[in-house]
């Protein structure tokens, strides 16, 4: 308890002094090069700012603070060494990056302000400057958000160009100013170039930004969803059942997440990985078992446990190896939550000696539980795609019941409880998995076989055209 102690007030002192030291170090550097003071102040408002509105953690501060200052930095360093006008600073560039790394507009809006005043401040600019920073910072932000592209980047930075000649425009309506060569090369062209120059910083500067910030942007989504990839190429020649379950998951968990507005990209990426620690022992996933040879059958309740455990222990350790980000792992162990192993729980149970007491705990999931709306749609999709595969009889009707049993289950059980999803959102994906399901499980028309050589002429009622069926049989034999 004591050394726990310690290492709490030693963090407590680096949160104090990391951002201490640095908010000094810059109130030397504005005394020294003669920059308004007002900068460091603007700092610590922001800090406060994050910290009672999201109770944002130092890192943070400290990943928002590093680009702020890389902002101040270019300024100063454009304003000292060069003569180039000032416009070309890619102020712009720190929103894009801020949606990029973090996904949060609102972020993004305290973060173009926030560099908008900053810069301005440094080259003693005028509001009109502040003011076609801002807007041009908010622009890329909104055009920006959700790309997965490098040419949306690109595209971006052209409306960020066109937002900047806009305000241009609307400060100085006098037509005259842009025919004078002045004028026109200290404004007009610096700030329609400026889009297109921050495009080039963002995809040159933004793996870099992702490996400091421990951060994950949609590129490195897509780069991960690559079956080529060594962890995905491995589950298909290893584990091809868990491969086949993993893919049906992260179908089934994107749509899910776009009924709801999360993250789907992050939530199909995560499935794909969230099972990777059935590769060490796969024939003992129900999935990779053929012939229907069942290992559990020849061994006890606890070693049967103990596999279970181990996968979600070797799936992070699997996800370490390969460096997968902290964001993609969290999805391994938060699949299962605390859930309780009930088949096996249930074994030990019957098999236990008489008097024999089973703790239920022992046969639970070490958790966490989910922590994030991603996570907690990729336990449902996990739990509902095993148990409607399961079913002997796939209708629709017995897919919707299994889907709202399994998931009104994992409410009662608690395992929703620290994941910020609502009551309309968990009815929204519990419809979103019964549409798929039953439209993947659904009944086909059989079609008549060959007689003498010819099909047969003759249907019978379950294969009669579905125009001619009762409207409840229609829905039942759907065909594809």
């Amino acid at each position: 308890m004591g050394k726990e102690s310690n290492k709490k007030d030693i963090r407590t002192w680096i949160d104090f002094l990391a951002p201490a030291g640095i908010l000094l170090v810059l109130f030397i550097f504005c005394t020294l090069a003669n920059y308004p003071l007002m900068i460091p102040v603007v700092l610590v408002l922001i800090g406060l700012h994050l910290y009672f509105v999201r109770k944002a953690s130092l890192r943070m501060y400290l990943n928002l603070g590093l680009l702020l200052t890389l902002v101040v930095f270019t300024a100063h360093m454009l304003k000292t060494y060069t003569t180039l006008p000032y416009y070309y600073i890619p102020v712009a560039g720190i929103s894009m990056l801020t949606v990029l790394l973090f996904k949060d507009l609102w972020l993004s809006f305290v973060m173009a302000f926030s560099s908008s005043l900053l810069v301005s401040l440094i080259l003693k600019g005028d509001f009109g400057m502040m003011v076609t920073f801002f807007v041009g910072s908010l622009v890329a932000a909104y055009s920006i958000e959700d790309a997965r592209t490098r040419g949306k980047v690109m595209v971006a930075g052209i409306f960020v160009s066109v937002a900047n000649l806009v305000c241009l425009t609307l400060i100085f309506p006098d037509y005259k100013f842009f025919f004078n060569r002045d004028f026109t090369m200290a404004h007009l062209y610096p700030l329609a170039a400026n889009g297109l120059i921050c495009s080039f910083f963002v995809i040159g500067t933004l793996k870099v930004f992702e490996y400091m910030f421990d951060a994950v942007s949609n590129f490195t989504l897509l780069e991960l969803s690559d079956f080529n990839q060594p962890l995905l190429k491995r589950m298909v020649m290893e584990a091809p059942g868990t491969y086949h379950h993993s893919l049906v998951v992260s179908n089934l968990a994107e749509t899910a997440a776009n009924a709801i507005g999360a993250d789907a990209l992050l939530t199909r990426v995560g499935a794909y990985y969230h099972d990777i620690g059935k590769m060490t022992k796969p024939e003992y996933f129900t999935e990779n078992q053929m012939m229907g040879a069942n290992k559990h059958d020849n061994i006890e309740p606890s070693m049967s446990r103990l596999v279970l455990l181990n996968h979600v222990k070797e799936g992070i350790d699997l996800a370490k190896k390969y460096k997968l980000n902290q964001v993609i792992i969290d999805f391994i162990p938060q699949h299962h939550g605390t859930s309780l192993m009930h088949f096996f729980y249930q074994r030990a149970v019957e098999s236990a000696e008489q008097g024999g007491a089973i703790d239920e705990n022992d046969y639970r999931y070490p958790g966490p539980k989910p922590q994030t709306r991603e996570t907690a749609i990729t336990l449902m999709a996990d739990s509902v795609e095993g148990a409607t595969r399961a079913l002997d009889d796939p209708t629709p009707q017995n897919v919707e019941e299994t889907v709202k049993k399994v998931i009104n289950n994992k409410f009662i059980d608690g395992q929703l409880d620290e994941c910020p999803l609502t009551l309309k959102e968990i009815e929204k994906i519990s419809q979103t998995f019964i549409r798929i399901l039953s439209a993947m499980y659904h009944t086909r028309v059989k079609y008549p076989e060959k007689k003498n050589g010819s099909p047969s002429r003759k249907l019978s009622k379950e294969n009669t055209p579905q125009s001619s069926q009762d409207p409840s049989d229609r829905k039942n034999n759907h065909s594809s």
